[in-house]
């Protein structure tokens, strides 16, 4: 018996098991980029003219009743609004945002998920906001937030 030749199939079989896992694996990946990206054009019209965007897109994909996370910075003085979509309609993500003392400042859970919050700060705050599916929403889903602030001309 010729193991060599034996060995050679087995490893050429798992080659191509390997390729066609990779490249599932990467077309699920670009299909959820590309839904990341469809919601946050879709976001950008709760960001009126008035905003300037922070040029940030705060992203995470949520399965079932995953809590994405995400760090921001707001300063004094500024005026902000934070959108927050998932899917093709209002209301799908719930976002709180919290001080660095965890303090609650705000959660749309509480005005029927609204898709955005407009808020002045006195001082600079270091925030964390917190985005969850809406568990009425489906099971999984792109969470997409956009942050933008007026100027202060």
């Amino acid at each position: 018996m010729n193991y060599s030749h034996e060995y050679h199939k087995i490893i050429n079989l798992m080659s191509k098991k390997t390729f066609f896992t990779i490249a599932i694996a990467l077309s699920a990946l670009f299909s959820a980029n590309a839904q990341c990206d469809s919601i946050a054009n879709l976001c950008k019209k709760n960001i009126s003219k008035e905003y300037i965007s922070d040029g940030q897109s705060y992203r995470a994909l949520l399965v079932n009743q995953e809590i994405a996370e995400f760090a921001a910075t707001f300063y004094g003085g500024s005026t902000y609004r934070i959108a927050a979509c998932s899917g093709f309609s209002d209301g799908n993500l719930i976002f709180s945002i919290y001080d660095q003392d965890r303090n609650l400042l705000f959660t749309n859970s509480e005005h029927r998920n609204a898709p955005y919050w407009d808020f002045k700060l006195v001082s600079t705050l270091n925030c964390t906001i917190e985005a969850q599916l809406n568990s009425t929403a489906g099971t999984s889903g792109c969470a997409v937030l956009l942050v933008g602030f007026k100027d202060k001309l």
